[in-house]
């Protein structure tokens, strides 16, 4: 089962933390943070996109080292709407942040300064979609499907947190 359909499935179970507001949030943030940065939405999309392939890699680091739980507590502890360099240091090395920076301008024609100031708000935003599917009664679990399919480490790596957001903007008519 795809991303999407785990978002999905999480917004429709009493179990997961889930819901459409949190869906609706994360979709109004991301046009703001377009509006707000004077970019093209196109770009902002794909800027979560690259965004999401660093952050999946770092958590599929996290994993290795400490288990799905510790994936799990940085969705936790990091996710949400508000603007957190601590997500950024918590997950990535400064040189992983330039790599991630340089890679976002080539691909989005973004100005490196503005793709700096993006990635405090970009990363809480992709946590925020991954803990859609964390357990309302143990968070801490690793039983959340949407973390699980995002970090895809069996299946074929073609995920993507942007297409996500574009099929959850459809779904719920944004």
């Amino acid at each position: 089962m795809g991303l999407f359909e785990q978002i999905i499935n999480a917004i429709d179970s009493n179990d997961s933390q889930g819901d459409a507001s949190q869906i609706n949030s994360n979709l109004s943030t991301m046009q703001q943070l377009s509006n707000n940065m004077g970019a093209d939405p196109n770009a902002t999309q794909s800027a979560l996109s690259i965004v999401g392939n660093y952050v999946r890699g770092a958590l599929q680091q996290k994993q290795s080292q400490g288990g799905t739980e510790a994936a799990q507590s940085i969705v936790n502890q990091y996710s949400g709407m508000q603007p957190s360099s601590q997500a950024v240091n918590s997950l990535f090395s400064s040189s992983q942040v330039e790599q991630m920076v340089g890679e976002i301008a080539r691909k989005t024609g973004l100005n490196m300064g503005i793709v700096q100031q993006m990635l405090p708000l970009l990363i809480p935003v992709v946590l925020n979609m991954l803990r859609s599917g964390t357990h309302t009664q143990n968070p801490q679990s690793g039983a959340n499907p949407v973390l699980n399919a995002f970090l895809d480490a069996d299946r074929d790596g073609d995920v993507d947190i942007a297409d996500a957001m574009q099929l959850a903007s459809r779904h719920f008519d944004r």
